[in-house]
C-alpha cells in the first residue's frame, strides 16, 4: 500500500484543504450538469415525444461515455496532472451539454451526452489524483469522502434547482445556464488550484509503454476484486435511484409525493455516508479501508432484505429510515472505493488505477439496473428484485473477503 505520499509534518495541511475546496466545487457542478438530464427527462420527453425506453437511454449514455474514457483519462491525468484537466473537463462537459440543449434530434442529443459522459468520467481520476497528492493516508478517507459527496450534492441540486428553472424557462435554457456556470467554475478552479510540489513530473510514455502500464495494473488481483465489488454496489445504487419512485409510489401505494421525498432521503443518506465512512476509516481504523467497506456492504445487504418487509401499511417514518440507511450504504461507498483503488498501485499510476476500476464499476451501472427492472417486470412485483439485490450484495461480501485475505489493510 502506498502510504507515504506526503510527509505529514512538511506540507501545508491548510493549503491541502483549500485545494479540496476547489476540487469539491468543480465536482458539484460537474455532477449538476452531468446528472441534470435525469430530473429534466420528463420535460425532454414531452418536447421530443420520447418513449419511456428512449428516456431510459439518456442516463445510460452518460455512463457509457464514462466507461469508454475511464482508462484513457486515467493515463492522461497521470501525464498532465490535475490543474489543466480540471478546466478541460468542465469546458468539454459544458460545451457538449450546451450543444445538446440546441438540437432537436434525439440521436444527436444522445451523442452529445456520450461526449459529455467522457468529460464526466474523466473528473474522477482528475480529482482522485489531486487528493492522493495533497493528503496523507490518515486524512485521505475524509478528504475523498467530502469530494465524492459532491456527486450526490450535485445530483440533488439538479433536481432542486434545474427542474424549477426548466418549468419557467424550458429545459433548454435551464440546461444552457447550468453549462455556463460550470465553465465559469472550471476557469476559477484552474486559476486557483495548485499542484502539490511533491507530485512527480512524469515523462510521456510510448504507446507500447502505455499498453504495458495497463497490463501491469490489470494484473493486480486486489484491484480487480475491489472493482468487482464496485460493479455490484454501483449497479445497486443506480437501481435504488431509478426504481425507488416506482416502488414506493406504485407498489407500496404511498403516492409520488412521498416517493419523491424518499428519493431525496436516499441521496441525502449517500451524501452523509460519503463523509462518514471515510472519516470512520481515518479516525477509528487508522486509514484502513477494507474493514469499513466490509461493514458498509453488510449494511447494504441488510437494507436490501429490509425492503422486502415494507408494505403499504408500513409507517412512513419506518420507510424513511430503511431507505435512508440503504442510501447511506450503497450511495456512500464511493470515497472508500476510490481510496482503495488509488492505494493499491504505485502513486505514479494512481490515475490509471482509478480509470481501470471506474471502467469496471461503470459496467455495473449499465448492466444491473435493467436486470433489476426485468426481474420486476417478470414477476409483476419488486419483491424478487430486492432479493436479487441482496444476492449480489452477498456476492460483494464474498469478494471483499477474498480481498481481505490478499491485502492487510
Amino acid at each position: 500500500m502506498n502510504n507515504a505520499i506526503l510527509p505529514d509534518s512538511r506540507y501545508h495541511s491548510r493549503l491541502g484543504w483549500q485545494m479540496l475546496g476547489w476540487l469539491l466545487m468543480a465536482q458539484i457542478l460537474v455532477a449538476l450538469v452531468g446528472r441534470g438530464v435525469a430530473p429534466l427527462s420528463p420535460l425532454i420527453a414531452e418536447d421530443l415525444t420520447l418513449t419511456n425506453a428512449q428516456v431510459g437511454l439518456l442516463p445510460s449514455a452518460l455512463f457509457a461515455g464514462q466507461m469508454l474514457v475511464s482508462i484513457p483519462s486515467g493515463l492522461l491525468v497521470d501525464k498532465m496532472g490535475t490543474k489543466k484537466l480540471l478546466f478541460i473537463v468542465c469546458l468539454l462537459l459544458g460545451l457538449s451539454y450546451s450543444a445538446a440543449s440546441l438540437f432537436s434530434s434525439y440521436f444527436v442529443i444522445l451523442l452529445c451526452i456520450v461526449i459529455g459522459g467522457m468529460a464526466y468520467g474523466t473528473m474522477h481520476p482528475v480529482t482522485n489524483r489531486g487528493i492522493l497528492y495533497w493528503f496523507p493516508q490518515r486524512q485521505r478517507g475524509t478528504a475523498m469522502g467530502i469530494k465524492q459527496m459532491g456527486i450526490t450534492l450535485g445530483s440533488a441540486l439538479a433536481a432542486a434547482a434545474l427542474l424549477p428553472l426548466a418549468a419557467v424557462w424550458g429545459w433548454r435554457p435551464a440546461l444552457l445556464a447550468a453549462c455556463l456556470v460550470l465553465i465559469g467554475a472550471g476557469a476559477l478552479s484552474y486559476l486557483n488550484y495548485k499542484e502539490n510540489p511533491l507530485q512527480k513530473k512524469e515523462s510521456v510514455s510510448e504507446p507500447a509503454s502505455i499498453l504495458h502500464q495497463i497490463m501491469e495494473v490489470a494484473k493486480s488481483r486486489s484491484l480487480v476484486l475491489i472493482s468487482i465489488v464496485a460493479f455490484i454496489i454501483n449497479g445497486s445504487q443506480m437501481s435504488l435511484n431509478v426504481y425507488i419512485l416506482f416502488y414506493v409510489g406504485n407498489e407500496l401505494l404511498f403516492g409520488l409525493g412521498i416517493a419523491g421525498t424518499m428519493f431525496v432521503l436516499s441521496e441525502a443518506g449517500g451524501s452523509f455516508g460519503r463523509i462518514v465512512w471515510g472519516t470512520v476509516s481515518d479516525k477509528f481504523f487508522g486509514g484502513r479501508r477494507a474493514p469499513v467497506m466490509f461493514i458498509l456492504t453488510l449494511m447494504a445487504f441488510a437494507g436490501s432484505l429490509s425492503m422486502l418487509l415494507l408494505t403499504p401499511e408500513t409507517p412512513v417514518w419506518v420507510l424513511a429510515v430503511v431507505i435512508f440507511l440503504l442510501g447511506f450504504a450503497v450511495s456512500g461507498f464511493n470515497g472508500l472505493w476510490m481510496n482503495i483503488a488509488t492505494e493499491l498501485t504505485p502513486p505514479q499510476t494512481a490515475g490509471l488505477a482509478s480509470g481501470f476500476s471506474l471502467t469496471i464499476g461503470s459496467m455495473g451501472v449499465i448492466i444491473i439496473p435493467p436486470v433489476f427492472g426485468w426481474i420486476a417486470d417478470l414477476n409483476q412485483s419488486f419483491t424478487a428484485s430486492w432479493m436479487f439485490m441482496a444476492a449480489v450484495m452477498a456476492a460483494a461480501v464474498f469478494f471483499l473477503g477474498l480481498l481481505r485475505r490478499r491485502r492487510s489493510f
